[in-house]
């Protein structure tokens, strides 16, 4: 059983208001105690009886109301953890200008708990110079940011600015407040493979269609590495990984979107690149080291998502190993593969941006952070997105959750979400 926290969510007057249910509806279950500050245009879009109804506590809206009890501090001083979701353009603009004019404001400014906020609007506002700017500024205030996913809004809209799923949502606040949710709870189910297949054919598609009014890639070249390689045994056998090419397929599709030329380096890609990008398939580390060597000779952005094989087999037999010849067991001679983001990093060029991968099994957070800074320091790139994989982590999963550490060490982004969500969240920090 978790740790029992005070949570205040926010809920502000966007059409994504009906989602806010799923996240108070999670922490709920999860055992805390939760109450909703919702602002007076969130009540146009979901109303009180039901807030109230899964919450289990009263509503608060009015900034007078309760001043005996002084509410408008009481309820943020109160509070061990804030989530606000959704969080409207306009909320967000109020609270990157500390701007307190009504309950939720007072709220916040009230209150020392971590906060979260759950961003939600049409592409066009997301990617307006303005909202750009008011997320920069909560982030280097340590605000939590989750999502937005990509995904179809209102209408007949497509792309970044779907509010994330309430399960992800409520997952990566608890971690915020430095509790760990339990799985019934808050876990966001694996769908099938055939499910995954189909649903990211469509998420890339429909990256791909996006209008391009955000366009903060165009005329860039970026060259991205997705995928596994697979070292051959014989004919029959292959040393290799569980990488699907997911998170390079939706980085290649959010790229596209936004108006960049894009090469794809795919190794055994187990869903369907996006129409639109130049693709060159490889199979081995040494093939994929050399493809991308020579791409990235003209590449403004190279992104190395790829699992490459660290180890290759010294000899590959020209026939299948018989199990008759080799007895109850076998032992094979391993050569270390070319480490191709160093060799990258030791060629780039100036003004290119290079951006590596990590994949750990490392449980704790703070030890996971440690690995990758001193990958960041060995590898030379200009930015890790490190990330912890498991048995149903990470590989051929359709959510991925990271972090963004730059040159030096610092964290610069948090995301958790679709992969392709996750994609758009990387591209904006390169970008």
């Amino acid at each position: 059983m978790s740790a029992r926290l005070t949570i205040v969510v926010g809920v502000t007057g966007g059409i994504a208001a009906y989602k806010a249910v799923g996240v108070i509806r999670a922490l709920v279950l999860d055992g805390h105690s939760v109450h909703v500050v919702a602002t007076e245009a969130a009540l146009r879009f979901v109303g009180r009886p039901t807030l109230e109804a899964i919450s289990r506590n009263p509503v608060a809206t009015d900034l007078y109301e309760g001043v005996a009890e002084v509410r408008h501090v009481a309820l943020g001083q109160s509070a061990d953890l804030i989530v606000i979701a959704p969080a409207t353009a306009n909320t967000i603009a109020k609270l990157a200008a500390g701007i307190a004019d009504d309950l939720l404001g007072n709220t916040v400014l009230a209150s020392t708990a971590p906060l979260v906020i759950a961003p939600a609007m049409h592409t066009e506002m997301w990617r307006n110079a303005a909202t750009v700017a008011n997320i920069a500024t909560l982030r280097g205030r340590g605000i939590h940011i989750v999502g937005p996913a990509s995904g179809q809004l209102t209408g007949a809209d497509s792309g970044p600015g779907r509010m994330e799923e309430p399960e992800v949502i409520a997952r990566v606040a608890l971690r915020a407040a430095g509790v760990s949710p339990r799985p019934a709870a808050t876990a966001v189910p694996e769908p099938v493979a055939d499910v995954v297949v189909l649903s990211e054919r469509r998420r890339a598609n429909e990256a791909a269609r996006l209008p391009r009014g955000g366009v903060d890639l165009a005329g860039r070249r970026v060259v991205i590495s997705a995928g596994g390689t697979r070292e051959p045994l014989d004919p029959v056998r292959f040393l290799g990984n569980r990488s699907s090419g997911r998170q390079g397929v939706a980085l290649a599709s959010a790229a596209l979107a936004r108006g960049a030329d894009v090469v794809l380096v795919a190794a055994h890609l187990e869903v369907d690149p996006p129409e639109g990008v130049e693709l060159v398939e490889v199979q081995t580390a040494l093939e994929l080291q050399s493809a991308v060597t020579e791409a990235a000779r003209s590449a403004d952005i190279v992104v190395m998502t790829a699992a490459v094989a660290d180890y290759r087999p010294a000899e590959t037999r020209d026939a299948k190993i018989k199990k008759s010849e080799a007895g109850e067991t076998l032992t094979l001679e391993l050569v270390a593969n070319p480490d191709v983001l160093a060799g990258l990093a030791h060629d780039k060029r100036d003004g290119q941006v290079l951006v590596g991968f990590a994949a750990e099994t490392e449980p704790d957070p703070s030890a996971l952070i440690e690995l990758g800074r001193g990958k960041l320091a060995a590898k030379g790139c200009d930015f890790l997105v490190l990330n912890q994989v498991g048995w149903s982590q990470g590989f051929a999963t359709e959510s991925n959750e990271v972090v963004v550490l730059r040159k030096g060490g610092d964290i610069v982004m948090e995301a958790s979400g679709t992969k392709l969500s996750v994609a758009d969240r990387i591209l904006d920090v390169i970008a």
